[in-house]
C-alpha cells in the first residue's frame, strides 16, 4: 500500500509512512459508515480512495503541537475528501437542488410571516401543491437531503480541521465558533419529532427503517421528517450566512 502512495511522502512528517499504514482502516471505516447514508449510484470504492487522498494530506499537515489527535484530524480530512469528490460526481438531479431551494425558501417565508415553525400544511400552500404533492417531493430527493446535511456538518468539521492543522486566521476560528453556535441552536429550535430524527440517525445511527420503528412510522415518513429538518435548517441556516456577508 504504502508503494501505491509514495509520490506523497514528504520529509517534514518522520510518521508519514507508519501514520499511513496505521490509519488505512479508518479510511474503510468512514467510507462504509457514509455510503450507508449515500445512494446506490455513489461506489464505496470511490469513497476510499478519496479517504485515502484525505489521509495523505493529513499525515502531510498533521502537527501534534495544535492539540487535536492525529485520528481526530484525520477523520475530518478523510471525511472532507469523500464528500468534495462527491460533489463533483453531483448525483443529484438538478430538479432535486431546484425543488430544495424552492421548498427552503417557502418555508423561510412561511416562518418569516407568523413567527413559528412552518406546519407542512402551510409550506405546500405556499407551493401551490397539494400536501401529497409536497410529501412527493420531500421523498423524491431523500438521498440528497441525507448528504445535504452531512455536507452541513462536513463543512463545518473541515474549518475546525484547518484551525488544527494550522493556516488558518483568528477571524476564520472566530467565525467557525460563531456557526457552530448558530447550528447547534438551529438544531435545538427545530419541532421536537425533527430534532428526534436527527438525534436517532446521526447521534444513535440508526437507519430509516429502524427510526421508523421506534417512532412507530413508515420508514417514508422518517425520510419525509428528515428531509423537512434539514431544508428547514437550510433556510434558517441561510438567513445566518445573509446576515454575516
Amino acid at each position: 500500500m504504502k508503494g501505491s502512495y509514495a509520490l506523497y511522502t514528504v520529509d517534514e512528517n518522520p510518521n508519514y509512512d507508519q501514520l499511513i499504514e496505521e490509519y488505512a482502516p479508518l479510511v474503510k471505516r468512514i467510507g462504509h459508515h457514509l455510503k450507508g447514508r449515500l445512494p446506490s449510484s455513489v461506489q464505496v470504492d470511490d469513497l476510499i480512495q478519496s479517504g485515502m487522498i484525505g489521509l495523505i494530506e493529513a499525515a502531510r499537515k498533521y502537527e501534534p503541537s495544535k492539540g487535536a489527535s492525529f485520528e481526530t484530524y484525520a477523520g475530518i480530512r478523510i471525511r472532507g475528501a469523500m464528500l468534495d469528490e462527491i460533489r463533483k460526481g453531483d448525483w443529484a438531479p438538478r430538479s432535486v437542488h431546484r425543488n430544495s431551494r424552492k421548498i427552503a425558501d417557502a418555508i423561510r417565508y412561511v416562518e418569516g410571516q407568523t413567527g413559528r415553525d412552518a406546519q407542512d400544511s402551510e409550506v405546500a400552500k405556499a407551493l401551490d401543491m397539494t400536501l401529497d404533492e409536497y410529501y412527493h417531493h420531500l421523498q423524491d430527493g431523500v438521498g440528497s437531503r441525507l448528504f445535504s446535511f452531512e455536507d452541513l456538518l462536513s463543512q463545518q468539521g473541515e474549518r475546525e480541521g484547518e484551525l488544527v492543522g494550522g493556516g488558518s486566521t483568528p477571524f476564520e476560528g472566530l467565525q467557525s465558533d460563531h456557526f457552530r453556535q448558530h447550528l447547534a441552536q438551529a438544531i435545538s429550535k427545530l419541532p421536537e419529532r425533527e430534532q428526534l430524527v436527527l438525534a436517532l440517525y446521526y447521534d444513535e445511527e440508526l437507519n430509516l427503517k429502524e427510526i421508523g420503528a421506534v417512532l412507530e412510522v413508515s420508514e417514508s415518513r422518517v425520510s419525509q421528517i428528515h428531509s423537512q429538518a434539514a431544508l428547514r435548517l437550510r433556510a434558517r441556516l441561510g438567513e445566518w450566512g445573509d446576515s454575516q456577508s
